[in-house]
């Protein structure tokens, strides 16, 4: 928030009337992320400041927006988690995937839910893709609650493990079962993609400056390191 006064985008936090589309826990990723934000400032100087606030924050584009604009409500928001590992969840993985499609009561996923009544979200999709190494986890829904991306990737672990019925995988998805699942490290989690009907962005950002560009070699650097410390330690390491 001192970033925008700092860079001259608004003279205080509260004149800004920040607002956020989609929240995420410490340690989860962000591909894409929407917010709103009140400036005097043109578009292209707009853009230009919000990329010097900090080098690990990356705007792409700017579109105005009428006051009755409300970035929470999306069209639709897509979340990815990565995880390593093969495929071996078979036909049972692939059932649960198709269970999660529909009106799901997210009580059995999410946190800080109510207890007595059902608490539904429409999940759009869910897939499990094979990538290098691992899989992806793609869930697309038009809104989620606290948690609830780390919570349907535990219920997918604990099916592949065998601790988790189909059958109770249903019900609780149904509302007529609760379930105590275990939640999936942040780390693997990215906020894909948020998308919003109509809404266009004819004011794109043309690429890293040199304080980003100085980040991201700094951070592939540092990868690069750690793997072969990693592998020199201990040899190559399949996940399980």
């Amino acid at each position: 928030m001192n970033g925008l006064r700092e860079r001259g985008i608004a003279p205080d936090p509260a004149s800004a009337h920040l607002e956020v589309a989609s929240r995420t826990d410490r340690g989860v990723s962000a591909r894409a992320n929407v917010l709103a934000i009140r400036s005097v400032l043109p578009e292209v100087a707009l853009l230009h400041r919000l990329n010097a606030i900090a080098p690990e924050l990356f705007f792409t584009a700017v579109a105005p927006a009428s006051p009755a604009f409300r970035v929470r409500r999306a069209l639709r928001r897509t979340y990815r988690y990565f995880e390593p590992g093969p495929l071996s969840g078979g036909a049972g993985l692939d059932r649960a995937t198709r269970i999660f499609e529909g009106l799901v009561d997210v009580r059995s996923f999410g946190r800080a839910l109510p207890s007595r009544e059902p608490v539904y979200r429409t999940v759009e999709s869910l897939n499990v893709t094979a990538v290098g190494g691992g899989r992806r986890i793609e869930v697309r829904a038009p809104s989620f609650v606290w948690g609830m991306v780390r919570k349907i990737v535990g219920a997918l672990r604990e099916v592949e493990a065998g601790r988790l019925t189909l059958s109770q995988l249903e019900a609780a998805i149904a509302g007529r079962e609760r379930l105590t699942l275990p939640m999936a490290e942040p780390e693997g989690l990215v906020l894909w993609d948020v998308e919003y009907d109509g809404l266009d962005w004819p004011t794109k950002w043309p690429g890293a400056n040199r304080h980003q560009e100085r980040l991201a070699r700094r951070t592939q650097t540092s990868v690069w390191q750690r793997a072969s410390v990693l592998r020199e330690l201990w040899g190559p390491v399949s996940p399980e």
